[in-house]
């Protein structure tokens, strides 16, 4: 047990989102243990992630909302691996030079190569609301371009005929892709026919292409097909990623980038 009732609110959070979701439920006094706060405190951290779609409040607890075979929500995917997902950004935008265009695909991971990103002068194509607004947001370097399209529910990913017209339209120097799966053999996977549409279009649209993943998705594939491992350039993952599956991408041709 962890008794620490000097955490902040975004690590506590955390913690009762991992607890949740790994055991599939919890009581108020079961995460008041592992985190050394208050019963009071718990229960407004409950209703918070709640109200996020991060969880399901339910009589003297909470439950995962997340079920076997479905893509975890956005909100839920937001507190994992921050550090991790922080670190991978900084690389992929270390190796986009000023000047660039750059299609960004949605995702966690991907919002935080946003927030690098609207720092630099580049021209950016986000797609998703979120990345859409921190653009939005922030006076230059940046320049914004704007897709057309329909967001997915709770995700805010653009798909649909508009969004693969603006990239039909356009071509871009880079596309920096994330994924639901990724492994030698089955190449880039994602859980909705519509995102993987999406990032394919992307891809296509591209004279490079750097997928930005944590290592969790490493030997996992999802539902739809993107595309073949030998047409991704650069994978900026993490050291959690299996050996052997990295090997098996640089056998494959792609470049692999630890953090």
């Amino acid at each position: 047990m962890v008794f620490n009732s000097g955490m902040s609110n975004a690590d506590r959070h955390a913690l009762i989102t991992k607890a949740v979701t790994d055991a599939g439920e919890a009581t108020v006094q079961q995460l008041a243990e592992l985190t050394g706060a208050s019963d009071m405190t718990i229960r407004r951290d409950l209703d918070t992630l709640a109200a996020q779609g991060v969880l399901e409040r339910v009589r003297g607890g909470a439950r995962s909302l997340l079920l076997r075979g479905e893509e975890p929500p956005f909100a839920l995917r937001a507190h994992e691996a921050v550090d991790i997902k922080r670190r991978i950004a900084a690389r992929v935008c270390a190796l986009i030079a000023d000047g660039e265009s750059v299609v960004l695909d949605s995702g966690t991971t991907c919002l935080e190569v946003a927030r690098l990103l609207r720092e630099r002068p580049v021209t950016v194509m986000p797609l998703s609301l979120q990345a859409i607004q921190l653009f939005g947001a922030t006076p230059r370097p940046a320049a914004l371009v704007v897709p057309g399209g329909r967001p997915r529910a709770a995700e805010g990913a653009l798909t649909g005929p508009l969004t693969l017209a603006s990239l039909a339209a356009l071509r871009f120097d880079t596309a920096v892709i994330g994924c639901c799966g990724l492994t030698a053999a089955d190449g880039l996977t994602a859980y909705d026919l519509d995102d993987a549409a999406v990032k394919k279009a992307s891809i296509t649209s591209a004279r490079r292409t750097l997928v930005a993943t944590d290592g969790s998705k490493l030997g996992r594939t999802a539902f739809a097909h993107v595309a073949p491992a030998t047409r991704l350039d650069t994978l900026v993952t993490d050291i959690t990623a299996p050996t052997g599956e990295i090997t098996a991408l640089e056998n494959a041709g792609t470049t692999v980038t630890t953090v």
